[in-house]
């Protein structure tokens, strides 16, 4: 069944190709090493279609300066052709009536039988119509460790928060910073996300998706901002600004013991000739197992009086299953598609799509407050805020829990 629709897939693109040969312009904010590498899969395939790429990439791993610059765009009257997006964006874009229908290309791939439902509700309009092609499924409550620092520690991988912080201290004894992170809004509010997962499921929910006001500024949430503070204490003085991908370096080199980030970060580590359980362990943040925290890359296709055919392909192309193995064995992420075989995968990608599967069926999976899942933007923007404040110092623990509630409501 698989090849049949794989080769019934390519056989669209390849007619839309036929029809006329046009490029893509392609906006989006892979420029790390390893995300690179991953997008060069896709436009080698659509290459290998005849169709063109002009890439127009634009830096900052959480995609506010790439919707900035799309905004200016649009407002020009000269929107790209395909654009990565996340979540509420797609819905945003949507309901502006700027995307491009994908109905045809959907229909032929069998998108509504092989995409999770969690996915579609970001992937289709208000109306039920596709205007978005999930590449991938990201994780976001993984900690990427160090084998030799660990090993270093004499201690297991930590599952529990005490044993987290044990492994902290130890490594800070022997010298190396413990904790690798970028001082930039997304990724503070990334590890917040797991440390809110990590208070319980139901916190969760109640505080980063149903935005109730006793979760938001209860003791709960007092608590997560305490822990937010105790991981502070384990990150270096030079970690403001830093890109998410540098602070992956430092745990490749050695010099740093964990970093705690979503699975894209596994495409640095492979790409520095790393391998799982050999030379760094991945593992779900303490207190979150079983659990899984998402966000979706997605390419959205916007009206455009040329260039059709060529989005048609695009989207088939990043359906196909072959090309959703390739690409996310690459990327670090899962196929967006379920019916994608695990064999290419190495340890750690085989353990997210099981973690995946099993969360799903289980209830337990929910959209990513820190990117772009679980609230509207302007909820989120407003969310770190208050976060990346509080982890720089400006708030103590109780005055950012009061703080989250103002800024929420504020934003709604």
């Amino acid at each position: 069944m698989m090849k049949t629709l794989k080769m019934s897939v390519a056989a669209l693109a390849l007619t839309a190709t036929h029809a006329v040969a046009e490029d893509v312009e392609v906006l989006h904010w892979w420029t790390s090493g390893g995300e690179a590498a991953a997008l060069n899969v896709l436009k080698e395939d659509l290459q290998g279609q005849g169709i063109g790429w002009n890439d127009m990439p634009v830096a900052g791993g959480g995609g506010e300066a790439a919707m900035t610059t799309l905004r200016a765009r649009v407002t020009a009257g000269n929107a790209p052709t395909a654009v990565q997006m996340l979540g509420f964006d797609i819905k945003d874009w949507a309901a502006e009536g700027a995307l491009g229908n994908l109905d045809s290309v959907a229909a032929d791939g069998s998108w509504d039988e092989v995409v999770p439902d969690a996915l579609q509700n970001f992937s289709k309009d208000a109306d039920g119509h596709w205007i978005a092609a999930p590449v991938n499924v990201h994780s976001t409550n993984w900690v990427w460790i160090s084998k030799s620092a660990l090993d270093a520690t004499g201690m297991e991988a930590p599952e529990t928060w005490e044993d987290l912080i044990a492994v902290l201290d130890a490594m800070k004894e022997n010298g190396i910073t413990p904790l690798a992170h970028g001082g930039q809004a997304w990724q503070d509010a990334t590890i917040f996300d797991a440390v809110v997962l990590s208070l319980g499921d139901d916190f969760y929910k109640a505080s980063m998706i149903d935005l109730d006001p006793d979760a938001l500024g209860g003791e709960k949430m007092v608590e997560a901002f305490q822990r937010m503070e105790t991981l502070r204490g384990y990150v270096d003085d030079n970690f403001s600004g830093r890109d998410w991908n540098l602070a992956s370096a430092m745990v490749i080199d050695g010099s740093a013991g964990m970093q705690m980030m979503g699975d894209w970060a596994k495409g640095e580590f492979l790409r520095a000739d790393q391998v799982p359980g050999e030379d760094f362990i991945c593992i779900r943040f303490p207190g979150t197992q079983g659990a899984v925290t998402f966000n979706s890359d997605q390419f959205a296709m916007f009206k455009v009086d040329e260039g059709q055919d060529a989005q048609l392909a695009m989207a088939a192309s990043v359906m196909d299953p072959a090309f959703q193995s390739a690409f996310n064995v690459v990327k670090g992420s899962v196929p967006a598609r379920t019916d994608v075989p695990n064999d290419d995968f190495d340890d750690c990608g085989k353990k997210g799509m099981a973690d995946l599967a099993d969360a799903n069926s289980a209830g337990r999976l929910f959209g990513s407050m820190a990117h772009g899942h679980s609230v509207p933007a302007g909820v989120k923007n407003a969310m770190y805020d208050v976060i990346t404040a509080h982890f720089n110092g400006e708030f103590s623990a109780e005055e950012a829990a009061e703080e989250m509630v103002n800024a929420v409501q504020s934003a709604m």
